[in-house]
């Protein structure tokens, strides 16, 4: 009996300091120097999340409007940025392009990590039979041609915000499924988890205490990736036809109208290409440096 008290106690002891000693957000915590390009990524997110947001307070030109006076204009005092071959306001068509482009890009990758969050901790807890069909469930979503299926269910259901952000967020999945996998499969054998299973622990407390809070750091230092995937591939359905329908402004639309006037008014098409550009590049720089502090190997040392 005393055996097994000395036991039960210093199981107690690795719960109360393996949870804390050994977790992702303590390696941050060290490490906290990002380095000058990930900060100046961030300053370019920031910019563009502050012009998005200032459509609120501050009056721009209507992105809709047309000047038929300044048809593929360039830039001026009127028209910051130009006008396109309709005459309407390039810059205010690219900040409101980019207000469609972030709520996409935090919404749809959210809903992905809920959703792969819950399967990845599954899979990786269980293993087994759930692991398998898991397994089995995320591969068919990788077998089918994403631009594919997107374009037909954005067809035959309708091309709008909801149903845009709820196909980016099913292809998400399979991205946020596998990193939480490989994390939980790895704190899995982690003392804390061990002595919550010997002090009698449920799964789903095991799951929820123990497991999902350092799971989730490393999963929410992947979404900025995810975010940069879900740009690209909501510009790529714009600029297919089958993203949002005019006469809301998107970068994707943006590049796909101005694909004839490349010859003779360049900049109509190479204006949102840029600040796509940028944007994406921003995130996957932010991205990769969060995931050197929060690697499941690196974590794990």
């Amino acid at each position: 009996m005393a055996d097994t008290s000395q036991l039960l106690g210093n199981l107690r002891m690795f719960s109360f300091f393996g949870r804390r000693g050994s977790t992702t957000s303590d390696r941050i915590k060290k490490e906290r120097k990002f380095g000058v390009i990930f900060w100046l990524a961030a300053s370019w997110i920031s910019i563009m999340l502050v012009a998005t947001i200032s459509t609120n307070f501050i009056t721009f030109p209507d992105p809709l409007s047309q000047d038929y006076n300044a048809l593929s204009a360039p830039w001026s005092m009127d028209h910051l940025m130009g006008a396109d071959h309709l005459g309407r306001d390039m810059f205010s068509r690219i900040v409101f392009g980019a207000a469609t482009s972030f709520k996409i890009a935090f919404t749809s990758p959210f809903i992905g990590m809920a959703i792969g969050l819950c399967l990845g901790l599954s899979a990786g807890y269980f293993r087994g039979r759930v692991d398998s069909a898991v397994s089995i469930f995320i591969d068919s979503i990788l077998a089918f041609p994403n631009i594919v299926l997107a374009i037909a269910i954005l067809f035959y259901a309708g091309a709008n915000i909801f149903n845009l952000v709820m196909v980016i967020a099913f292809y998400t999945i399979p991205q946020f499924t596998r990193i939480s996998r490989a994390n939980t499969m790895l704190y899995a054998q982690r003392e804390f988890v061990v002595a919550a299973r010997a002090q009698g622990a449920s799964h789903l407390r095991i799951l929820l205490r123990e497991l999902l809070p350092n799971v989730i750091v490393p999963v929410a230092a992947y979404s900025l990736l995810i975010m940069s995937f879900t740009i690209a591939l909501e510009g790529t359905l714009s600029f297919l036809g089958v993203g949002l329908p005019p006469p809301d402004p998107t970068w994707g639309q943006m590049i796909s109208d101005g694909v004839e006037e490349l010859e003779e008014d360049a900049f109509i098409s190479m204006i949102p290409s840029f600040f796509m550009f940028m944007t994406i590049l921003a995130l996957n720089l932010m991205g990769d440096r969060m995931r050197q502090f929060t690697d499941v190997k690196a974590s794990s040392a």
